[in-house]
């Protein structure tokens, strides 16, 4: 069996079809397909099922797919392992992140770790938690910086601070300069704009709002936390964002709740298990240095604090 014979498999298992696994591995059908059969003969099994119109894992070939992946996903570690340069004069760190937290933690965090370590690159995505979960597991990135509660088994978090969070109007909303805090009947009565509910942090708001027994009047669903501040900011809408992005920003004001907004605990997750690079292990530590000036003081006035 050689290693060819392995990627061979997981792009057939991944394609659902030779045709297209062929395209993508750059070689011909017939020499996929008896790339395949030379692996399904060492085996001694059979890998997939041809009969239908797409190919699919045959339950042997089901639990080999699993042992396949992780064999990839260590030998590149490997690879990582044999060029891991432990004076951190070059390197690479493939990292994503939650949206609301790239507008405040991109500055402060990631230049600052690249004008410390400039010999490595950085990769920077920005995403949902879920899909920064699965590219862990799939070994496409390094570490994600998102939410203490993760979805998938074999993700492990480490805390990193305390976001805290703080309903938001523009400048020239009727309620920039309130002084109490909203009432649930006025909250009931304003237009939103919000996150889409592939984000965490639309999950949050939604719960915090049930458990007041509001249901938001959404009129405005963006993707992008650019786009709700930039909607936010025109003076109709209001929204719920990370404080930092509030107070960072002199056309956007923080409005009081009762009860206020809890804060979330942001985490970094890393993939069970994963080699950890030079690289990694300096940005862990560089980050548990430089975040406890973010950790949240109590403010009495919104409940809700920024970076100091």
């Amino acid at each position: 069996m050689l290693l060819r014979h392995v990627r061979y498999f997981l792009a057939v298992a991944e394609c659902g079809n030779f045709t297209r696994a062929a395209e993508a591995l750059h070689v011909s059908q017939p020499t996929l397909s008896q790339q395949i059969r030379q692996l399904e003969d060492t085996l001694g099994v059979q890998l997939f099922d041809r009969s239908g119109r797409s190919v699919r894992t045959t339950d042997a070939g089901q639990a080999y797919l699993l042992y396949a992946r992780r064999a990839l996903q260590d030998l590149e570690a490997g690879k990582r392992a044999v060029h891991d340069v432990q004076e951190l004069t070059r390197g690479s760190l493939r990292l994503a992140m939650t949206p609301t937290f790239t507008p405040y933690l991109v500055g402060p965090l990631v230049m600052d770790f690249n004008e410390r370590y400039p010999g490595i690159v950085l990769s920077v995505l920005e995403m949902p938690q879920a899909q920064i979960e699965q590219m862990l597991l799939q070994d496409s990135l390094d570490m994600g910086i998102a939410f203490k509660d993760v979805r998938l088994a074999d993700i492990d978090t480490q805390p990193l601070l305390l976001e805290p969070l703080a309903l938001v109007v523009g400048a020239g909303h009727r309620y920039a300069r309130r002084r109490t805090p909203l009432t649930r009947k006025e909250m009931q009565d304003e237009p939103f704009a919000l996150l889409t509910q592939e984000f965490a942090t639309r999950h949050y708001i939604d719960n915090y709002l049930g458990r007041q027994g509001i249901v938001p009047q959404v009129a405005l669903e963006a993707n992008s936390v650019s786009a709700v501040v930039e909607a936010v900011r025109r003076g109709r809408l209001m929204t719920v964002l990370p404080a930092a992005i509030a107070q960072d920003s002199g056309d956007l004001r923080k409005v009081r709740l009762e009860p206020p907004l809890p804060p979330r605990e942001a985490a970094l997750l890393q993939r069970r298990g994963a080699y950890c690079s030079a690289a990694v292990r300096a940005f862990v530590a560089f980050a548990q240095e430089v975040l406890p000036a973010w950790t949240p003081a109590p403010d009495a006035q919104a409940g809700v604090a920024g970076r100091r």
